[in-house]
């Protein structure tokens, strides 16, 4: 098979180009269920009713939030919710708002990349762990043990380039699943024994093509100056990141899905698809076939849908306009709504010995504090569930000694999560009072 290094970036694409598959639930009644391939299902055994595994969903938002409708006035238990929080305000005691957090980072619509990472792409070379966002290094974590070690949800139309939420530890963007139609697919449809076979003579092929590339770019290392070296390094974690991949897919390969418990959706439009997407993450988290999941709210959110005739973009600034306020005040609560939605959903899952939720951290916010400024300071922050102490509202000082950086809150998260790490970004601790 010729290696020549003309091949490299075509090979790279193909081996990402391979699709994945999902999970059977998991069943309390029952001991760990092992296929006929000799392949553990699930790593819960049958005493899962006491011991259940952590997750973690994201909800992200490309334009903010208007502040005046999001944060309260008083802080504490007894706070009095906005109009933005009043659809979540059923649900208090399960959540925690946050004022005050965020990365320390400028640059408006581009800093809103780093919502999840903590770090611009632009400023990643000098971080130890680049600009990996909060979700994927989570997933590391994972490994085998569900069939998805993340879903990223979104879609790839409108500003900046599409969905720029998610990123892997060698500065990738993770690109979405778009529509629920495709997540459904990926959930639920089964391929036939041929396109079984054919699957796993792809990826046996695949691995070897990896290995022949690995190799030849090794070759080339003592040839390279010290910044082409550096390039060769990042190259050769962008290889390990594949690898990685191709090891999951082989291993779930021969797995069966479970029976649909719904028609196939179509793809409708992302406002009207963003109820869907929940229910199937929801039931994605439920059968354990991935522990972790994100959604960005960015292009393709149609506004005429909710009756607005004036673009999401656009009415982020607003100059002020107590118009233009109220159009995107409306599409702004859509979204609370919805998460709401998901939070009752979730609630009412039972899981072991509570809930989903109870097992599953829910994060909701923004990496734009004021869309109308193009600043990203104070950003809007909800967390969910998990088993943290919630029922109050939060605010820190965005400066002096008590400032706490978001970052501090991913922190606390990873560790509830089971990642013994100590920083996060450029967390300065874990964050207090949860």
């Amino acid at each position: 098979m010729p290696t020549n290094r003309p091949d490299l970036p075509g090979r790279r694409f193909f081996l990402r180009a391979a699709g994945l598959r999902l999970a059977l639930p998991l069943f309390d009644s029952l001991p760990t269920t092992v296929l006929g391939s000799g392949l553990a299902l699930s790593a819960l055994s049958a005493n899962a009713k006491t011991v259940r595994p952590m997750r973690m969903v994201a909800i992200g938002n490309a334009f903010g939030f208007y502040s005046q409708q999001f944060f309260p006035q008083a802080t504490g238990p007894d706070y009095n919710a906005p109009h933005l929080l009043e659809p979540i305000a059923q649900h208090r005691k399960d959540l925690t708002v946050f004022s005050g957090l965020d990365h320390g980072v400028k640059g408006g619509h581009f800093a809103v990349h780093s919502f999840l990472s903590g770090v611009r792409q632009v400023d990643a070379k000098g971080m130890p762990d680049g600009n990996i966002s909060l979700d994927q290094r989570m997933a590391e974590t994972v490994g085998g043990a569900t069939r998805f070690p993340c879903l990223n949800l979104g879609s790839e139309e409108g500003l900046h380039g599409g969905c720029m939420m998610s990123w892997t530890r060698a500065g990738t963007r993770v690109n979405p699943i778009q529509g629920p139609r495709e997540l459904f697919r990926k959930l639920f449809l089964n391929e036939s024994p041929a396109e079984q076979a054919r699957t796993k003579d792809r990826l046996t092929l695949q691995g070897s093509i990896l290995d022949s590339v690995n190799g030849d770019a090794r070759s080339l290392k003592h040839r390279l100056d010290p910044q082409d070296q550096q390039k060769l390094d990042e190259y050769f974690s962008s290889v390990r990141d594949v690898e990685k991949v191709l090891v999951q897919r082989q291993k779930w390969a021969g797995v069966p899905k479970p029976d649909a418990p719904m028609p196939e959706p179509e793809n409708r439009g992302l406002v009207t698809d963003i109820p869907v997407l929940y229910d199937l993450m929801a039931l994605a988290l439920q059968t354990d076939s991935t522990r972790i999941a994100t959604l960005e709210i960015a292009g393709g959110f149609e506004a005429a849908v909710l009756g607005v005739r004036k673009e999401y973009h656009s009415l982020s600034h607003h100059g002020q306009v107590q118009e233009s306020i109220d159009l995107l005040i409306k599409l702004e609560r859509y979204q609370t709504e919805q998460f709401a939605r998901f939070i009752g959903k979730m609630k009412s899952i039972n899981d072991g010995d509570g809930s989903l939720l109870d097992h599953t951290m829910v994060l909701f916010g923004s990496g734009m504090g004021n869309g109308n400024a193009h600043t990203n300071v104070n950003l809007p922050v909800v967390l969910a569930g998990g088993g943290f102490k919630h029922g109050t509202y939060q605010a820190f000082p965005s400066s002096g000694p008590n400032r706490q950086p978001l970052s501090n809150l991913f922190l606390t998260m990873l560790q509830r999560f089971g990642v013994e790490q100590k920083k996060f970004a450029l967390s300065t601790g874990t964050l207090r009072g949860i």
